[in-house]
This record gives structure tokens, sequence and C-alpha cells, in this order.
């Protein structure tokens, strides 16, 4: 016999949901208690008068609490999967009752499903290690402060124009701001320029720290020692790949994921294709959009800075002759591009194979 249980996830409450294969048992604790969690359990064992070596399944669906509660389940000797909220079987009916109990309920059945042999019933996120998820973090800091600088210049630069100023550079403006002059060519009111000053201290204060994440990650491609730092330095050796491209992909993407083959490798980045074929009707829907959004965004550009950069690759004369014909079509083909060219990167990465025709960069 088998205790299987659903965890539905909320900020404030966790609803939890048992069953042997027969009856389903609902329990409420708060949220993150592991107590009461661990209390629930050891009821409903002993409620089932079931004994303490019972093989325990659980699961719950990927968000923000991340995969500290996976890695907690499985030292309880839980055995635990992840799955993507959006591969999941929901009723098609334009209204339908969504509660917790129901989503818990139904998630419990498709988990029985799932170790009853239908392995396809959904799609089990794959759980990095703890020092693969703390990686990820400092290419996202960058991009977080690269946002945060745009948001405060763009503030700064409407705030000015509220008095009929526009700046063509920023720089220094701490130095500059007591002596602008308005339209009418009197000094900006008080409040709006210590506004305007205490939005650019924010905004150098996020310029400082990017700065020496940048110079931080510059040194850790020139000297790598992780398995990510590795992989980003090889592929910073090919024309058109960049420091920030090849840290992002080796972070977010190859080095701790395994994948099979190169279905998995375009699937992952949801660059595949979504077929519509039912009956008469047959079309293509465009790309999945499954994966991880910023490898897909990330490889649209990095397509572009391909064709200008390796024109004599196997890849970009594919794309010439097949999606020259106007904007149009370069734009749909952009996209097939990205999907082959994270393929050949998997495979220059992986099985040590060049791309076609393709350059590497002059070494210093």
């Amino acid at each position: 016999m088998k205790l299987y249980m659903a965890l539905e996830l909320s900020n404030t409450k966790w609803k939890l949901a048992f069953s042997t294969g027969e009856k389903i048992r609902l329990i409420t604790i708060e949220a993150r208690d592991q107590l009461a969690f661990q209390s629930a359990l050891k009821a409903t064992r002993d409620k089932w008068q079931l004994g303490e070596d019972i093989e325990v399944f659980s699961v719950y669906e990927a968000g923000r609490d991340g995969f500290w509660i996976h890695r907690w389940l499985e030292g309880l000797g839980i055995n635990n999967v992840i799955v993507d909220p959006a591969s999941i079987e929901v009723n098609r009916r334009k209204r339908r009752a969504k509660t917790d109990r129901l989503d818990a309920k139904a998630l419990l059945r498709q988990l029985i499903r799932y170790h009853g042999g239908e392995h396809t019933l959904w799609s089990v996120v794959r759980v990095p290690s703890v020092e693969q998820e703390d990686l990820r973090r400092r290419e996202r800091e960058i991009k977080r402060l690269k946002k945060e600088i745009g948001a405060g210049t763009a503030r700064i630069k409407s705030l000015l124009v509220l008095h009929g100023l526009r700046l063509d550079s920023l720089s220094k403006l701490d130095t500059r701001l007591d002596s602008l002059l308005g339209w009418d060519n009197r000094p900006l009111p008080e409040h709006i320029r210590s506004e305007i000053a205490r939005e650019y201290e924010r905004v150098e204060f996020a310029r400082t720290q990017l700065k020496a994440l940048e110079r931080a990650r510059t040194a850790r491609i020139a000297k790598p020692q992780t398995k990510a730092e590795r992989q980003a330095h090889k592929l910073t050796r090919l024309k058109a790949v960049g420091v920030i491209s090849a840290m992002t992909l080796s972070e977010e993407f190859f080095s701790w994921r395994e994948f099979r083959n190169v279905r998995q490798v375009g699937a992952c980045a949801g660059l595949d294709g979504s077929p519509y074929d039912s009956g008469d009707s047959k079309n293509e829907q465009g790309i999945s959009k499954a994966g991880n959004a910023k490898v897909r965004a990330l490889m649209i550009e990095l397509a572009w800075s391909w064709l200008r950069n390796q024109p004599q690759s196997d890849l970009a004369k594919w794309f010439d002759n097949n999606f020259a014909r106007g904007k149009r079509s370069r734009r749909i083909g952009i996209v097939a591009l990205a999907r082959k060219l994270l393929v050949a990167l998997w495979k220059y990465l992986e099985k040590d194979e060049l791309p076609a025709g393709a350059l590497l960069k002059e070494t210093a």
C-alpha cells in the first residue's frame, strides 16, 4: 500500500489532500508550519492504521515557493515531484468551480494516475541542486539592476520635462541640478529638485552595484571554476556570443540540465512547434512558449547577432536561402534559426562540435 499526498500551496494556508487510492482526507495547516505538517501526516497514518514504513508520494505545483519544500519533503523520506501548473489537466468549461479544496483533490487524483504508469500526464520540473539554483541569482540580479537604472533614468527625465527641460545626458546631474532653469528661466521648485536628487542617488547606487557585479562576472569567465563558468568561457570563444549571453545560457539553461536529444533542447526553451491537426483543420500555431522565457528571448537576440557576425556559417546561409524574401518572412525565420542555433550551441558544449562554418574569436 502507498500513501499519496497533494499540497495546494498559498501564502497563508496549505491544503493537504491524502489518499491510499480510495478515500480522500483533507487537512488545512498554516503555510510553512513544518510541525503542523508532520502532525497531519502522522494523524493520517494513525487514522488509516498505516505503518511508519509506508511509502509516501507527494506533489505540488511549481511556483513562488521554489524548491525548498521539495528538498524538505525528500529529507523526510517522502518521494516528491514538482509539476508545471500549465501542464495539469483542467475542466474546459467556460465557468468552472475553483477552490483550494477542489484543486487539491484534482491534483491528488492525477498523482495517483501518474504513479499508476501515466508518466506523460503532466510535465515534471527538474530540481537543481542548492548550488546550481544559487548560481542563477547573479545574472538575474544584474538584469534587475539594469531595469532599475532604466526606470529611474526615465523617471528623472519625466520630472524634468514637467518644467520644459530635456537633457541629452544625466551625467553628474547632482552637481548641475541647482543651476538648471525651467521653461521660464527660473530655478526648479524645491520639492521636485529634492525628488530628482533622491532618484538620481538611487540610480547611481544601483549603477555602482551593477559595475561591481559585471567586473566579478568578467573575472569569473577569465578564470572559470564551476561547470557553468567553463561553459560560458567556451561559448564566448564563438563570434556573436558575448559575456552576457554566455553566462545566461550556461547558468539558466545548459549547466544543470541533462538533455537526451535535440527535441528536449528546443522544447525546454519553448521554441518547439505547436501544430493543430484535427479533422480537416491543419495549421501551425507557432512556437509553444512553454519553456524558459529568459532563454527564449535571449536566443532571438542571439540569432540576429549570429546573422551579423557569422554570415559564412551554414546556419546563416540556411536562413538567407529560406527567409530572405521580406521583413515578415525574416521575423518568422529568426525563430526557427534561434532553435537551430540553440541546438548547435548544445552540441558545441556537450560534444565539442563547432557549428558548421562558424568562426572563433581571435585570441590575444
